[in-house]
Parts: C-alpha cells; sequence; structure tokens
C-alpha cells in the first residue's frame, strides 16, 4: 500500500457518503418551497485523496477519482503559497480591516512552517524606527525593537517584508496571513486526472484534494431568498472557505437534515459559518458547525496591548464563529451545535433602541434553542450590541475559554442551561455612560434554572466567577441555579461604575443552591456570592461544602458603599467565612482645588445622573496606609466625576478614600450560618441603618472557630441567637 494511503477515504465509505447524497429529503422538504443544496451542486461529501501537482499546470493527477464531478470545486493543500487577508491597522483602530495596499511589500512564503501562518508586524518605536512581529496570533514575538530598513527582512518559514518609507508611527501593524491552499473548480476528470481551473504554484507529491462547498452552498441560500424558498441541507460533511449569507431575508428557514449527520466544516476557512442581515425573519437548526481552534488550541481569550496602548484580540486575525446576526429582526436558532471555535460561537451585533429613538432596523428577538458550544477557545454566545429579547434555552456550554454567555443587550433570558469548564455568563460591560441608557435602561437579565458544574474557566484559568452583572447592567434577576462541586466563585454583582460605565443596581439572588466542594482538585479561595451593588436582595439561597468545612469559601460577601441591601433567610454550611462585609477604596486621581478632586485608580463607583450623587455622604481619608481624617461629599458631578466637599482639605495625589453613607439601608435578618470558621465578619464602616438581626449562627462542627460574630463598622444587632460558642471562645461579640 503507498505510504499516503491513509489520508483517502476508504471505497466503501466514499461509495455510502456517495450513495446519501442520492437520498430524498424527507416527504415535508420536497415541495416547491424548498430548495434542495443538491440541486445547487453542493456535494456534502468527506471524501478525500491525496494527489500530485506541477507548478504552473491546472491539471492534478490524484490517486482515486472517487465522487468527484466536474462543476464541483475542491481545496487542494500544500500547491498553492500564497498571501491574503493582507491588513494595514492604524495605530488608533486595531480593528481595522482596512487592505495593505503599497504599505508593504511580501514575498516567500515556503510553508516550512506550516500551511498556514498568520503574521503581525507592529511599529514598536519611531525614533529608532522599528518593528516586532509574531507568526503565531502574538502568543509570542519572534522579534522585538528590529530596525526598520526599507529593504527585504526576514521573519519565518521564508517569509520576507519590505516596508515602504512613509510615516509609520507606533501601532501601525502590518498582518496577513500566510498559506498554501489552492480553491479552484473542476473543469474536467479523464480518469485519475482532475483539470482545475487555476493552476498550481508549487509542485506536490503529497497534496491533499477535498471538497469545497462554499459557492454552491451560497447559490442555495442566495437563490431561495430570490424565489423566497427555504433552504434545505442533507446529511453531510459540507466544507467552506467562507461563510454562508443571508442577505434581507424575510421568512426564511435553512434546516439539516440532522444536528448529528449535517455538519458545516469553515475549518479551511475564517468567518462565520453562517451569516444574517437586516431582514425580518429567519429561522436556523439541526446544524452541526466546526472551526479550526479548540480549547487551548489559539492565542487564548484576551487581548495584547499595542505599540500605541490600544487593545488588540488576536483570535480576531484568523476568526471563525458558527453564527453572525446582524440587525435581523426575528431569530431562532435551534438544535445547533458549535465546536472549535475561536472567536464567539454564537454572536450578534447591530442597532438598537436609545431611549425613545428606534431604529428602522435592529434584532428585536433571538431564541438560541437546544443548541450548544464546545471545545470553543472562544466565547460561546455574545450579544456585542444591546438587542432585545434574546433567550438562551436549554442550551450546553462545556470547555469554552472565552465568556459562556457575554451580553450588553436588554431582556435576556439565560434559562435552563448546562455549563462547565467554561467563562462567565458576564452581563452589562456595556462600555457607555450616554444619557440614554439611564431612560431604558441596558443588561437586563433573568438568570434561571441552570446547572454549574465543577469551575469556571476563562482564559485558560480556573477561578473567577460564573454568573456576573457589572458595568451599566440594571434589573438581573439570577434564581433556582444549582452550583454543583463548585470549585469557583459563583455569583458577583458589583457596580463597575467607571468613567466608561454607569454602576450596576437592582438585582436580586434567590432560591439557589450552590454546593462548593471541590472535587479532583485542590480546592482554591472562592466566594459563593458577592454583592457590591446597590438595591439588592439576596434571599433564599443555599451556600454549603460537604464534610467538613471549607477554609477557602466564603458564603456570602458584602461590600460598600452599597445601600438598600436585603439579605435573608439564606443558609450558609460549612464554609471557612459564612457571611462578611467590607468597603471599596479609590485614590485622588486629579486635584482640581481645596474641595475638589476627581478620583483615580479604585473602584469606588462613577454614579448615575439619576442618583444620590454621593450628596452629604462621609469620606474617610487614608494616607501611607493609616486613617487620616474624613469629609463630608457636597457633591458629586456625573459628567465630569469631579467630588466637591464641604470644607477644603489638603490632598496629595494618590490620597486613598473609602465613601459611606450616613444611611445605607443595611437590612441582614433570619440567615442561619452553622459550621463556619468565621461566622459572620461584619467590617467596612456600617451606619444608624445597617441592621443584623433575628440570625441565628451555630458552631456546627467547626470546633475550630474562635468568635461567632466580629464586629468593625456601625451595625445595629438584635435579637440573634448565637449557639456553640462560649465566652472562653469570643462568645461575645466585639464593640463597633
Amino acid at each position: 500500500m503507498p505510504r499516503h494511503a491513509c489520508r483517502t477515504l476508504p471505497l466503501v465509505l466514499w461509495l455510502a457518503a456517495l450513495a446519501g447524497a442520492g437520498e430524498s429529503p424527507p416527504a415535508d422538504h420536497r415541495s416547491d418551497a424548498w430548495l434542495n443544496v443538491r440541486d445547487c451542486g453542493a456535494s456534502g461529501s468527506v471524501f478525500e485523496t491525496t494527489a500530485a501537482a506541477t507548478a504552473g499546470s491546472p491539471q492534478i493527477t490524484v490517486e482515486q477519482a472517487g465522487d468527484f464531478q466536474v462543476g464541483q470545486a475542491v481545496m487542494v493543500s500544500k500547491c498553492n503559497p500564497h498571501f491574503e487577508r493582507c491588513i494595514l491597522k492604524p495605530p488608533d483602530n486595531p480593528y481595522s480591516t482596512a487592505p495593505l495596499g503599497d504599505a508593504a511589500e511580501l514575498r516567500g512564503y515556503d510553508g516550512s512552517g506550516g500551511s498556514w501562518l498568520v503574521f503581525l508586524a507592529e511599529v514598536d518605536s519611531v525614533d529608532p524606527l522599528t518593528f516586532r512581529w509574531s507568526d503565531d496570533m502574538a502568543r509570542t514575538w519572534k522579534g522585538e525593537k528590529v530596525p526598520i530598513t526599507f529593504d527585504w527582512q526576514p521573519l519565518s518559514s521564508g517569509v520576507e517584508i519590505k516596508f515602504k518609507k512613509q510615516d509609520w508611527q507606533p501601532g501601525h501593524m502590518v498582518v496577513f496571513q500566510a498559506r498554501d491552499l489552492l480553491v479552484s473548480k473542476i473543469e474536467k476528470i479523464e480518469g485519475n486526472v482532475l483539470t482545475l481551473a487555476d493552476a498550481a504554484s508549487r509542485t506536490v507529491q503529497d497534496a491533499v484534494v477535498r471538497h469545497c462547498d462554499t459557492d454552491a452552498l451560497q447559490a442555495a441560500v442566495s437563490r431561495a431568498l430570490r424565489e423566497k424558498r427555504n433552504v434545505f441541507i442533507p446529511a453531510g460533511h459540507y466544507r467552506l472557505t467562507r461563510g454562508v449569507s443571508v442577505a434581507n431575508p424575510a421568512g426564511l428557514v435553512l434546516e439539516g437534515a440532522s444536528s448529528g449527520e449535517t455538519v458545516l466544516d469553515i475549518s479551511e476557512g475564517t468567518g462565520s459559518c453562517v451569516s444574517l442581515a437586516l431582514g425580518t425573519e429567519v429561522t436556523v437548526r439541526n446544524l452541526r458547525m466546526v472551526g479550526h481552534t479548540g480549547l487551548g488550541d489559539g492565542p487564548g481569550w484576551h487581548s495584547f496591548r499595542t505599540s500605541s496602548g490600544k487593545a488588540c484580540w488576536p483570535v480576531g486575525l484568523k476568526p471563525c464563529s458558527a453564527m453572525h446576526i446582524r440587525d435581523t429582526e426575528r431569530v431562532l436558532i435551534e438544535n445547533c451545535h458549535a465546536s472549535k471555535m475561536n472567536c464567539e460561537a454564537f454572536y450578534c451585533q447591530g442597532n438598537s433602541r436609545s431611549g425613545t429613538s428606534e431604529p428602522k432596523t435592529y434584532t428585536k428577538s433571538l431564541t438560541y434553542l437546544r443548541c450548544s458550544a464546545t471545545n470553543c477557545d472562544g466565547n460561546g454566545f455574545n450579544n456585542n450590541d444591546l438587542a432585545e429579547n434574546t433567550s438562551v434555552l436549554h442550551c450546553r456550554i462545556v470547555d469554552v475559554g472565552g465568556c459562556t454567555w457575554e451580553g450588553a443587550s436588554r431582556f435576556v433570558r439565560f434559562i435552563g442551561n448546562y455549563v462547565r469548564n467554561s467563562g462567565t455568563v458576564a452581563m452589562g460591560n456595556i462600555g457607555s455612560r450616554a444619557e440614554h441608557l439611564e431612560q431604558l435602561g441596558s443588561g437586563q437579565h433573568l438568570v434561571a434554572d441552570n446547572v454549574f458544574e465543577g469551575r469556571t474557566f476563562y482564559n485558560r484559568r480556573p477561578g473567577g466567577y460564573i454568573v456576573r452583572a457589572t458595568c451599566g447592567a440594571t434589573q438581573v434577576i439570577v434564581r433556582n441555579n444549582l452550583f454543583v462541586n463548585y470549585n469557583s466563585c459563583a455569583v458577583e454583582i458589583i457596580p463597575g461604575g467607571d468613567t466608561r460605565h454607569l454602576p450596576t443596581s437592582n438585582c436580586t439572588i434567590a432560591g439557589n443552591i450552590m454546593d462548593m466542594t471541590a472535587v479532583g482538585e485542590d480546592s482554591r479561595p472562592r466566594t459563593a456570592i458577592h454583592v457590591g451593588s446597590s438595591d439588592v436582595i439576596v434571599s433564599g439561597n443555599q451556600v454549603y461544602t460537604r464534610g467538613p468545612f471549607d477554609k477557602e469559601v466564603t458564603g456570602i460577601r458584602l461590600t460598600e458603599p452599597a445601600v438598600n441591601l436585603i439579605v435573608h433567610d439564606n443558609l450558609l454550611r460549612n464554609c471557612g467565612t459564612g457571611l462578611t462585609s467590607d468597603a471599596v477604596w479609590s485614590a485622588v486621581g486629579e486635584m482640581v482645588d481645596p474641595t475638589t478632586f476627581v478620583a483615580g485608580r479604585g473602584n469606588v463607583p462613577m454614579e448615575r445622573r439619576r442618583s444620590h450623587c454621593y450628596r452629604g455622604w462621609n469620606l474617610a481619608w487614608f494616607r501611607g496606609g493609616k486613617p487620616d481624617g474624613s469629609s463630608i461629599v457636597e457633591s458629586f458631578d456625573p459628567e465630569t466625576f469631579r467630588f466637591q466637599l464641604k470644607e477644603p482639605r489638603e490632598m496629595k495625589l494618590d490620597d486613598r478614600f473609602e465613601i459611606f453613607p450616613p444611611a445605607a439601608n443595611w437590612l441582614i435578618h433570619d440567615n442561619t450560618v452553622t459550621g463556619c470558621l468565621q461566622p459572620v465578619v461584619l467590617g467596612g464602616h456600617g451606619s444608624g441603618t445597617s441592621l443584623f438581626r433575628n440570625n441565628l449562627i451555630e458552631r456546627g462542627g467547626a470546633t475550630a472557630a474562635a468568635q461567632a460574630l466580629a464586629v468593625i463598622g456601625q451595625f445595629k444587632l438584635i435579637n440573634n441567637h448565637i449557639l456553640g460558642f462560649d465566652e472562653g471562645n469570643g462568645g461575645t461579640p466585639a464593640k463597633p
């Protein structure tokens, strides 16, 4: 047997695939309302074979002709070294896809370093003029501060670059892909010789030839749109070099025979398997979509800092995703399953309402039903806009390196899903403090009836919160979820209000059962529930570990300067710390006059326009790590971010401060804390309206617990029940 025969599909298998290609669709897909992609030339065949190609000749000699047909497109490896997706990104926009033009010349790719490389050459200094470069999507820099000579300069795999003499600035990036794949159409078949429309540019003896169904699928969709028909994709493996575009659909259904046997494979391409743009209504169902980058195979879900100080996401240099949706009014994605995607597996971006203003076109309803994202290096699901009424229902998200869900959008339902070893369900991150966001709100979410197992895993690192609302999200409900053997943090609601975001508020965390037991790996520090936002209710949750207490676990953490917190009827068992509170700080970033300053680094929220604006609040100063007096806030300007004090103060740059209200309105009542090493620690500042009443604190199995209740701030302790702690073990609480 020839040494390359292992690359050829056994005859019986490709004959079976060929027989399947002739199968009739189900009866309900045979009417004139449906268009079969096979009728437009799509093969859906997994057949592949090896071939010999000669530079300059359009003829290739294949080991087996298999099921190839004249008129079909094929992809042939190794025989066509070339550059593609050549882009010049300006210093102020690392997302630009402007063509490279004549800003630089490229030559010499020989394929020695791989069949598909992504190069990035970035100007990193102008005096002297130098660049740094990478051939692995910025995972490593193979050269830094390399002088630009304006002559040919070597990179790797034979590639050379020649910069044009022009105004180069730090952050200018030349990005390009080096590939050896030939995509062409079969014009003639004579025995084992295929004549293609395009010639090879390199002589090879071991090229691999496979079907390419990109153009055929696109032709079917375009025809269906013109004829107002639906599209049926029979069982098969459809290889793509770019995605299928669905433009201005009006009730189109794109349906595969089954999600297990109808595969759209974009592992040799870039973009989205299916892209929707504009239109009124689309249903996509019963498809499996495969990309080129599984979990850990790519650069990871993170950005790097360019030499101009911008954030650049390297996954965008070689993107692949399952679905991309832009401004289609009503969308249903059902029983579609994505794997090995390095960008968002399912992605939506487009227009949205701004206060009372409504755009002509935007996504009003988007439902993902019984879908999955598994073994992906990027996000699972993402709405990168304020699209409305998105529902992620009964989906499976496993081994996803980015966020499980990321959404700034409005009125989201994340319900009934299963999540394991994946990133955060991230709500908010609006990226704007525009006034219209205070009229209609943003980031409203209902996260309910889900199962979260094992741990959070984001950007190749375990840990972090699996459910998190911050940076502008409002009206968030997290209820009735199960956390199973959860060795990471669970739920966090924090304001995140900085100069780019409005703070998060108005949330409820209720009825969740959180088993925080570490199984199969070392226990890591983690918190079940953390609340730092105002107007939040935490009620009816169970937080526990099985067996003795785990010192790494905190049950509930509350953080000032949040106001209007109600925490009641929670059961906290076998934690290191049961319930605790603390405060955030910020530092003076700019001094305007003796009574006015702007906050710099830190986490004190920059409040909304329609808020208390910190009028009459207390401000505690710290210098050199020690208390340094206090002030009263006269006002806070949410436009200029200036704090004005009632009395002048001698401030210094980077002085730290904490801010707290005269009336915090914290009501912590009727909770049960048992078996915890530190049952309750009430830190921070507190207030005259911070109440801790009718709680049960019991030693349980935590025999090493020294104190039932430690109080540092101003809290009123009313009618609490403390059992199992005698005075010698700290039964008397510390005084405020």
